[in-house]
Order: C-alpha cells, then structure tokens, then sequence
C-alpha cells in the first residue's frame, strides 16, 4: 500500500480492487425538484442526464475573481464550476449575501454550482482544520443562501474532511453529515469526498459507498474522488471509478491535475476514462494556486487569454471540457434572442514582442449583454480562433518572430448569436535571438532519489530579450516538483520555464536564473538542448 504526503492544493494517495453487491432497486431516488440521483446517474430537475464538465474556483481566497472566473469559464465551454467557500474556521468566512452572489453569478453564467467548504480540508492531520460536524452547522447558517437553488446548486458537504489520520471515522461521519442535512431540509444532491486528502488510498470510501448511500433517506448522494499521485495509471483510474459504475454508485472526479508534487496523475486516462463511463470531472483549478503547486494554474494570473498547458489540455483537448461538455436543460434551450451584437471596434497592437502582442479593440454592444469575445486569426478565407474573452482586449503568446499575423475579433452574446467580424489587423512580430545569442547553464544538485537544478540563461546577442520561455527536456525519469523565479509546467519529458513579472526582460549581455526541484528515478543529468523563445542555446 502506498502512502503520500498531502499539499496546499488538497488532495494526495493509491489503488486497488474488490466488490460489493449494488443497493437495492427499491433506494431509487424520492421526487426531487432539483439535481437528483437515478438508477446511479445524476439527472436534473428535468430528468435529464447531467454530466458535470467543469473546473474548480477558489472563491474564499479571490472573491474579487470570482465574476470574471466564471463568464472566461463559460466561455471556454464549461457547463459547472467547484466554488470553494470557508466557514471562516480557517479563512475569512463566506457569509449568506456572499454566496447568494456566487449562485447569482452562476445561474446568470448558466453554470451549475458545486459549493464546497474547504475548511475541513485534511480533517484529523491538518493543524485547524474542523470536521464535518461543523460544515453542516455551516451550512444551516447560509441555507438562505442555496435553499431553493436546488435546480442550480449542489452541495458539496466538505472538501477532503479526513487526511490520513482517522480517515477510518469517514464513514460514520459522512452518514451522520447527510442525516443532519437532510433533517434540516436541505434536498440538494450532496456530494461526499473521499478521505486521504480525497484520494482514498484506503479505499475507505469505494468500499463503504453503499452503506452511505443508504444511510441517505432521499438517496440524493453523489461520491467525490479527487485523482492526484495515487491515480498515476490508467488501470488505476479506470479501476477506481469502474467499482462505483458497475454497483449502480454516482461517482464524479471533484479535482484532478496534470502534474502533482506527489506523483504525475495520468490526466489523459482520467479524462478519456470518465469521458467512456458518462462521468462528470471538475479539474483543479482556475488560477491562483500557490505554495508550490502554481503548475495547477490553468489560467495565468487569472487571464483567460493565456491559458497553461494544462488550462489548455483540459478545456481544449481530447475528451476535454470544450468537446463534451452540455449544458444543463434547466437553463432551456434558448433564451429567444435572435439580435446580434454590433460588431467590435477595429483591433490594434501593443506590447508586440518576438513572441506575444497584445490586442485591444473598441467593446461591442447588444441588446441583453456581450458575453465573450473571440480573437481569429486570418489567413486568406479561412479562421482560426486564438483566443476567447470576456472583456475588449486579449494577450496573444507563442507567436513566430519575423512573421506576419492578420487578426480580427467577434462579439457573442449569451443566446449565442455572434456579431459580424471587426476590421482585421496585420502586425509582423520582430526578430528574436539568432541561433548563437543565448547560453543556458544547468547546475544540478542529485542526491539519488531528489535533485535541485539552478539554470541560468546568458543572453549573448546584442537586443534585450523581453518575455522569455525556455524549453528543455529531463533526461531520465524526473519529476518536477517545485520551482522558484520562473513558472515551470512539466508535460511527460518536456518542460517549459516562463518568466516571473520582476525578471521578463534578459538585457544584452545580461542574466537570468531560476530554480527548481524534484524527484528523480535512475540516472539524472544535464538536458541536452535548450530552446529560448524557439532558438536554439548554447550550453555553458
């Protein structure tokens, strides 16, 4: 059995296999004017299949965020958004106005809310962190907030309320939770998360699932594993989820990530994998992470238009948010608006380096609201959509030096009717660094089963550099767990180093450095090439 460390993120853990009989057809789900649970499936309050395809928001931490989060969210296609509130046991606490705000903000994104407490987050192993007992007092005190939103709103009762110390009261204190909220009458669909910083390593929630679901008077009880470290594999995962599908159990992957400081969860497995059974997932998270896990940031610095490679992986690939999510029949299936937005004011070009613009252009109007903008790219008659926003303006990265670009913008409204195209703009980036303008050192510190690499990138040209990425690979088995002056995301072997705000610009003949750390199985060493801004470096 293996056993992790838990992270600021909030989940960690590992897997295997047994079985148990279904519950009985006769615990079908009572009417329910909201979510309920059928036959193992979560329907809406239409009796529609509803299969959640949405990401995490840490609202108690940027509630200045929260609005624009989740209309960039919306429009990158999600259907459901995770908001985490606190009881104000370890946080600032989300009072009833506040999260009527956040419902609001939902119902008017047409996105189902999952709201989740988070201050029982490692309950019994992280310092003041409270138990589940006290989430549901929580909840009676904000039930203004949600009673009556049960069409809209699911309540997740608390996020990962056992670490791994005394995960084995999970299933008393999960039953005795649902108890009470039903006997406060709340009929939302619940959500339980797994123990083990929500990774059930123990399988204390696979294995105890039916007796909790049955302990649920209106069998409105959905289970939540977050897949971190521990679901590392595809057998894994597909395992896992498979022993809730085939007893008739609701299930859902609450949280989930591209890399982890406890392991490289197979995120292409959980995604195809919950994709193949129906289920919903819910990845962690919008942006703002820290205390080493920024990796998990799917939108940097909160800008929808510069979305991770993981921002990237969840909402725009495979079996990812954009390709299946479905928005819930209870929003209808039109809002009977058939006006257009007016187009956009014509687009110009600020902060044009070798590699990244940004564009700015006049907003559009309408007669309800805009909702979304959309940055094409033109080449001849054909289109390509670079990037979505919510508000005029956008940053565009990754670009080729010394080459031309024409782009032009669209307005959407919220029924979906797309305005006529905005004048199109043509800018041509500037040269970057030639082959030969750059050295990177590589120090690196191994210690057989960790490794700490101090990188520094020469510029030898004669131009500043102004925004700068530097590409490598790990030669071996290296896993990254941590870095500092340079945001680092790692995708297999590849890595990828971007800089911080304070060091953006490497002046001629100037320096820059940058840290990271991590684990490392078998044989380390040095990468054997580095790519500034796509130009090959020379090793120093």
């Amino acid at each position: 059995m293996r056993t992790k460390l838990a992270t600021a993120a909030g989940a960690l853990l590992a897997v295997a296999a047994s079985m148990f009989a279904a519950p009985p057809a006769a615990q079908a789900a009572e009417a329910a004017t909201g979510f309920h649970v059928s036959a193992g499936r979560l329907l809406d309050a239409n009796g529609n299949d509803f299969v959640l395809r949405g990401v995490n928001h840490a609202h108690t931490w940027y509630p200045g965020r929260t609005a624009q989060a989740l209309a960039d969210v919306k429009a990158l296609g999600a259907n459901s958004v995770r908001v985490v509130l606190s009881t104000g046991d370890r946080w600032t606490k989300n009072g009833t106005d506040d999260v009527k705000a956040v419902v609001a903000q939902c119902k008017a994104n047409r996105l189902i809310c999952v709201l989740e407490p988070h201050d029982t987050t490692g309950y019994g192993e992280q310092a003041g962190a409270v138990s589940l007992d006290r989430a549901v007092d929580y909840w009676t005190e904000v039930q203004d907030a949600v009673k009556g939103q049960e069409k809209y709103v699911i309540l997740n009762l608390g996020n990962e309320p056992h670490g791994n110390s005394g995960y084995a009261a999970w299933t008393a204190d999960t039953s005795k939770a649902i108890g009470r909220m039903r006997t406060a009458g709340f009929d939302h669909t619940l959500m339980a998360d797994a123990p083990n910083w929500g990774q059930d390593w123990s399988f204390t929630m696979r294995d105890n699932a039916p007796g909790v679901f049955a302990a649920d008077p209106m069998r409105n009880t959905v289970f939540s594993i977050h897949m971190y470290g521990v679901f590392d594999t595809a057998p894994e995962v597909s395992d896992y989820l498979n022993r809730f599908v085939s007893r008739g159990l609701p299930v859902v992957v609450g949280e989930f990530g591209d890399a982890h400081s406890d392991g490289n969860p197979d995120e292409d497995a959980i995604l195809a994998t919950a994709e193949r059974l129906g289920l919903g997932y819910l990845g962690w998270s919008w942006s703002g992470n820290g205390g080493g896990v920024e990796y998990l940031d799917m939108a940097t610095g909160f800008d929808a238009s510069r979305l991770s490679p993981w921002g990237q992986r969840i909402f725009n690939g495979p079996n990812g948010i954009k390709q299946t999510a479905e928005e819930a029949s209870v929003f209808g299936t039109s809002t009977g608006d058939t006006q257009a937005p007016t187009g956009p004011g014509s687009p110009s070009a600020s902060e044009v380096t070798s590699s990244s613009l940004r564009l700015n252009w006049a907003p559009a109007t309408d007669n309800t609201a805009v909702t979304a903008y959309d940055v094409v790219r033109v080449d001849g008659t054909q289109e390509t959509r670079v990037a979505t926003t919510t508000t005029p303006g956008a940053a565009l990265t990754g670009l080729t030096p010394s080459t031309r670009y024409t782009f032009a913008v669209y307005a959407r409204d919220a029924a979906g009717n797309r305005s006529p195209r905005s004048a199109t703009l043509s800018v041509t980036t500037p040269a970057g660094p030639v082959a030969g303008s750059c050295a990177v050192t590589y120090r690196l510190s191994d210690w057989g089963h960790g490794f700490n690499a101090d990188v520094t990138i020469r510029n030898t040209g004669t131009q500043a550099v102004k925004g700068w990425r530097l590409d490598f690979a790990f030669p071996g088995s290296q896993t990254l767990t941590s870095s500092w002056n340079a945001k680092v995301v790692q995708d297999g072997k590849r890595l990828r180093a971007t800089n911080e705000p304070w060091n953006e610009t490497i002046p001629a003949g100037g320096t820059v450095s940058f840290g990271m750390s991590g684990t490392s199985t078998g044989a380390n060493g040095i990468p054997a090439e580095f790519l500034l801004n796509s130009s090959l470096c020379q090793r120093s």
